[in-house]
């Protein structure tokens, strides 16, 4: 006899009888079954609700609640809730635990522990509304030193020698992470993509591909190449403003890329260049690749297929020796590296690796920038960190980590709407943003999600010019490893000689 029935649930549905309509209204917005009608009442199935929240706001009686699901658990310091809740699941399906959005362990947050220094008399402040504060980056590979010439004849005339590397300017030290089509939905990637052209900066469009309809936004979009090459071609590759290399990504470290089945609908199997209905698995290691002479092999050829006309970076997750890696790949010739940490998102990774691998992107902004400037390259490349920037407070402590560009995901889909539920594998977001059901993605508006993405970085910009002043830098890239303007309180002093900041006191 099964044994689901008797297990308790996470989430319970409260409905009040006196204040529900019988509308039916949260019945057509639940698309996870958790609520039906019976032809008298509204039922309610715990076990199927995973909280996203669209019955509590769509119910225009307020009739309906959805709490945690506590009361019954006898309390323990070892087996909590969670462990317990894994346990029961796995000895349903014996198999292993998918999941989304980030890592959802309470780990003490780094950057939590991390003050910025401001300044008083001696430095003084930069009043951001009156004076010009610059937040502009430039974006891929740049030269040691600037040659010039000198016409002999006329020493007036100075002209410069040093030849450029492919580079674009940016408005905001900000990217809109890898989140490609199928992971997220049409209009997502749609809203995001627009957002970025307005504000000039980049977003990622992920492993799969991207679709003709979004090649207008190419000069904002990096794109991806992973291992399973899912809809690379010439157009892919020439359409775009730089490509990535993705060997390894936050949430999953030495681990493959993973779309279900379930969300590879014709668009999708149109753009990924895949069968419909297929899980699109890309392979852990990328099999051209297996040392840095390969890899550098792969930014060759990626350079030679684009003509040298867009910067071409390399994307790790951040692990024990992300800073050797990193020094190889930069002699390798990317011109970017992108550093993704343990607590990054996803649309669909096992649980055990994204809630147990990888380390902290604090940790290894602050060690790749140090053995970079040991080897003297920093200064030749763009450095992006993402995993767990949730905030313009966050981004700009990454930045004085060492960071040119801070990269984010989920806070651009809590813009949208999520609700962070952690189901995006299963494809039926309510929200419309991570679906393909095209019922449920017209419930994502466009216009309205575009705009919401728009104030939330104007914001962080605005928020990052009032600290800069507050520090009295003029520049973001006065900022960029800084660390003398950041003090340490948590509890731990290693982290904070890990981190090359000081204590605060000090």
């Amino acid at each position: 006899m099964s044994l689901s029935h008797i297990f308790p649930t996470y989430f319970k549905i409260e409905i009040d009888r006196d204040l529900c309509k019988k509308c039916k209204r949260c019945t057509n917005h639940c698309s996870y079954g958790a609520l039906s009608f019976n032809g008298e009442r509204i039922v309610a199935e715990d076990d199927k609700c995973v909280a996203c929240q669209r019955c509590v706001t769509m119910c225009p009686g307020k009739a309906i609640r959805v709490v945690r699901n506590e009361s019954y658990l006898p309390p323990h310091g070892n087996y909590t809730r969670r462990i317990r809740n894994i346990i029961w699941a796995q000895s349903g399906n014996g198999g292993v635990l998918l999941s989304a959005t980030g890592n959802d362990r309470p780990i003490r947050s780094i950057f939590d522990d991390l003050l910025l220094d401001a300044c008083q008399v001696t430095n003084p402040a930069i009043d951001p509304l009156r004076e010009t504060i610059e937040t502009k980056v430039f974006f891929g590979r740049r030269p040691n030193k600037l040659d010039f010439s000198m016409d002999e004849g006329d020493p007036s005339k100075v002209s410069l020698k040093t030849e450029f590397y492919p580079h674009f300017e940016i408005d905001m030290p900000i990217m809109v992470g890898h989140m490609s089509l199928g992971s997220i939905s049409y209009n997502a990637c749609m809203a995001i993509y627009q957002a970025s052209k307005e504000l000039n900066i980049l977003a990622g469009s992920g492993e799969g591909g991207l679709h003709p309809d979004f090649y207008e936004y190419g000069p904002n979009i990096i794109s991806e190449v992973a291992s399973g090459r899912f809809g690379v071609d010439i157009n892919y590759l020439h359409n775009v403003a730089g490509l990535e290399i993705k060997i390894g990504q936050g949430a999953k470290p030495g681990h493959g890329g993973h779309l279900p089945g379930e969300k590879v609908n014709t668009l999708i199997s149109q753009t990924r260049m895949i069968p419909k209905g297929s899980d699109a698995l890309s392979p852990y290691p990328h099999h051209d690749i297996y040392s840095i002479e390969d890899l550098a092999q792969l930014i060759a050829a990626l350079k030679e297929a684009t003509r040298y006309k867009v910067p071409v970076g390399v994307k790790i997750a951040a692990v024990h020796n992300s800073a050797p890696i990193a020094v190889g790949i930069v002699r390798g010739g990317a011109d970017f590296l992108t550093l993704d940490g343990f607590r990054g998102g996803t649309g669909a990774a096992p649980r055990i690796i994204r809630d147990h691998a990888g380390i902290p992107i604090e940790l290894a902004i602050a060690s790749v920038d140090q053995r970079l400037r040991d080897e003297g390259l920093r200064d030749e490349i763009t450095l992006v960190a993402g995993g767990s920037i949730r905030y313009s407070a966050d981004l700009i402590k990454a930045i004085a980590l060492g960071a040119d560009v801070g990269m984010c995901c989920l806070p651009v889909l809590i813009a949208m709407g999520c609700r962070m539920c952690q189901q995006c594998f299963r494809g039926l977001c309510s929200w419309g943003i991570a679906t393909q059901n095209e019922y449920l993605v017209k419930r994502l508006d466009i216009d309205v999600a575009r705009n919401r993405i728009i104030n939330l970085f104007h914001s962080w910009n605005e928020e990052l010019k009032e600290v800069l002043g507050a520090m009295g830098i003029d520049s973001v890239e006065s900022l960029r490893s800084n660390r003398d303007r950041l003090r340490y309180i948590g509890p731990n002093p290693r982290i904070a000689e890990i981190l090359g900041v000081k204590h605060a006191g000090e």
